[in-house]
């Protein structure tokens, strides 16, 4: 016996690298030292920095990836990975510099695992990251075949002085949320129970998804902010703190990024919901609690700036595509969502 015939091929594993070596390379940044094939990834940190400190996020893209495998396709999940690590590296105002993926399946697929990759390397080209490495684990038993789960880890930089950490944060700052791409990649066991206990067939058209199916609605992948929030930033925008919007929707996460005896009041009806939410409201009949301690509800990342910045932080980012909306104000508390429900 060899480790063929126990379901492990390692010439069709080295032939996948060949694959996807062009599209690591496309997403390197002058920093990256050496290439594809050591056995770690090397990075030379930038200059300009008096005292950098580097900051790192790791994250996986969840039950999403199984309605990729049903639809058999796989080119926006590595953009979700990628997403999902690099905006929760930003909210302490880090550039993000690389990233590395482990990917593993049951057999391996070269022209599926190609297609991750490639959203993978879409996704760092989006956050000015560099794919650095990564791993593939061909896993026979454990997975099953055509079945793949992804995980990922980025690191960034930021001047020590220049992040934040919640302590900037002031009682009437203004909260300014940035439009999600949909429900992004937190909540789909609910949304995979929804679409099953409904009877619904992925290739299915609601009349609220505007000529979009079931399925290519919820392989909408993840909005990435890094360059334009960056850009904002770089561009002298004053931010006080900022929060990536994931599971546990606004409740959870946006009191994350608040100083202590602080809360925010949020402001019901001042940003748009788009209708995937209605429709899972409706076809899974969900209370509103529910939904917006489930999904981000149509905002995908937050700032928390000075009522005086709001209006620049608006019109940047509609400049650059992302709807932007003033969505609550910091006030005194002790770390909950006001007025959410109401």
């Amino acid at each position: 016996m060899d480790y063929r015939e126990a379901g492990v091929d390692v010439e069709a594993g080295r032939a996948f690298i060949g694959q996807i070596r062009n599209l690591v390379h496309s997403t390197f940044r002058p920093e990256v030292i050496g290439g594809l094939g050591g056995f770690g990834g090397c990075f030379q940190l930038p200059t300009g920095y008096q005292e950098p400190v580097l900051i790192s996020g790791t994250d996986g893209v969840g039950t999403k990836l199984k309605i990729a495998q049903v639809l058999n396709r796989h080119d926006t999940v590595g953009i979700d990975l990628v997403a999902m690590c690099v905006n929760d590296v930003l909210t302490s105002g880090a550039e993000p510099l690389f990233f590395l993926d482990y990917l593993a399946t049951g057999k391996l697929d070269k022209e599926q695992l190609t297609q991750v990759v490639a959203g993978v390397a879409t996704g760092c080209k989006l956050a000015g990251a560099a794919l650095l490495g990564g791993e593939t684990a061909e896993m026979p038993g454990f997975y099953q075949v055509g079945e793949y789960d992804l995980a990922g880890f980025c690191v960034g930089i930021a001047e020590k002085s220049r992040m934040l950490d919640g302590s900037q944060v002031q009682v009437g700052d203004v909260a300014i949320g940035l439009a999600s791409a949909g429900v992004h990649s937190n909540g789909f066991s609910l949304v995979r129970k929804i679409v099953s206990d409904g009877g619904f067939a992925w290739d299915h058209t609601p009349e609220l998804f505007n000529g979009e199916s079931i399925g290519a609605t919820f392989l909408t992948p993840t909005r990435i902010y890094v360059k334009p929030v960056l850009a904002a930033l770089k561009n002298g925008l004053e931010v006080h703190g900022m929060a990536h919007i994931t599971g546990g929707g606004l409740p959870e996460n946006l009191p994350r990024c608040l100083g202590t005896g602080q809360s925010i009041k949020i402001h019901p009806g001042s940003w748009h919901i788009p209708p995937v939410f209605a429709w899972l409201a409706q076809a899974g009949s969900v209370s509103m609690e529910a939904m917006y301690n489930t999904f981000n509800m149509g905002i995908g990342f937050v700032l928390i700036l000075p009522p005086h910045a709001a209006e620049l932080a608006i019109n940047h980012f509609q400049s650059q595509d992302i709807p932007a909306f003033a969505i609550g104000e910091v006030v005194t508390g002790s770390g909950e969502l006001v007025s959410l429900f109401t």
